[in-house]
């Protein structure tokens, strides 16, 4: 097992969690099925194959072929950002015929033919996330991210992603990474007497020190079952949420980017 760190940041963030129709909700972080689908549009696999497993990267003494079960993923919130809300309109200005479908296979009358939408966004969200998983694999997704086939969105295609993307493509222990030696992105910086950061981290599996029966604190709809259109289905997969005391140095400053690429380039922090 191996890891990479990755930063999803950017105007603006959707990770779709329960909403369909017309309204598009948000989690409060990034999803498993957000991620994975990300790692799929970077490999250029279309919908239909996003979840199949990679039996090129299957070793001799493996059983099975590595797959995107095989992934944990564990949460840096560094910002939260800000909850926007989106009203789109959908079906106005069309012939009848072509108009919304009603539940009973009818049309939307011409007077009710336009649909109010609502769509969630996070803006000024900063998010720092350790992958594991096989090194094969692991490796695969590095690669993919850095040379990506198709674009890569955090939720939607108006939410393009900042650079740099891949903060580590090669850490043996990411967790560590995100507790001890990443940058953390804030808003104000701490003050002079503040020795520790406040952070909240996201868990697929109880915490290191924890006890493995302690109960989840919440559950998210976000394990890919099916990724195409019209057969999308999730099951829910439960997430421990924590707070560490992280040390101050970590903050990146004012110009995140100049702590980000001291970081990417292995120089001392």
């Amino acid at each position: 097992m191996t890891g990479l760190v990755l930063r999803l940041a950017g105007l603006l963030q959707s990770s779709g969690e329960r909403g369909v129709f017309h309204y598009r909700d948000t989690c409060a972080f990034p999803t498993r099925s957000q991620l994975i689908g990300m790692f799929a549009a970077a490999q250029g696999r279309p919908r239909e194959h996003a979840l199949d497993p990679y039996p090129h990267l299957q070793s001799p003494d493996d059983t099975t072929a590595p797959s995107h079960r095989d992934l944990t993923f564990t949460i840096r919130i560094d910002q939260p950002g800000a909850l926007y809300r989106d009203f789109h309109t959908v079906g106005g200005g069309y012939p009848r015929e072509q108009g919304l479908l009603c539940g009973d296979g009818t049309r939307r009358s011409q007077a009710k033919a336009t649909l109010v939408t609502h769509r969630d966004y996070l803006t000024g969200a900063v998010f720092t996330i350790a992958v594991q998983g096989p090194a094969t694999l692991i490796h695969h997704i590095a690669e993919s991210l850095e040379r990506p086939r198709f674009g890569l969105f955090l939720g939607r295609r108006a939410c393009l992603p900042d650079e740099p993307l891949v903060l580590n493509a090669h850490s043996p222990d990411p967790i560590t990474e995100l507790l001890t030696r990443t940058p953390l992105t804030r808003n104000r910086p701490p003050a002079h007497t503040d020795m520790y950061l406040p952070t909240i981290f996201v868990w697929e599996h109880p915490p290191p020190g924890t006890d493995p029966a302690t109960p989840p604190d919440r559950e998210s709809t976000s394990e890919p079952v099916n990724l195409t259109p019209h057969a999308r289905r999730h099951l829910p997969r439960p997430l421990w949420m924590t707070t560490e005391h992280l040390p101050a140095h970590l903050y990146a400053g004012p110009r995140p980017l100049d702590a980000l690429t001291t970081y990417v380039h292995g120089e001392p922090a």
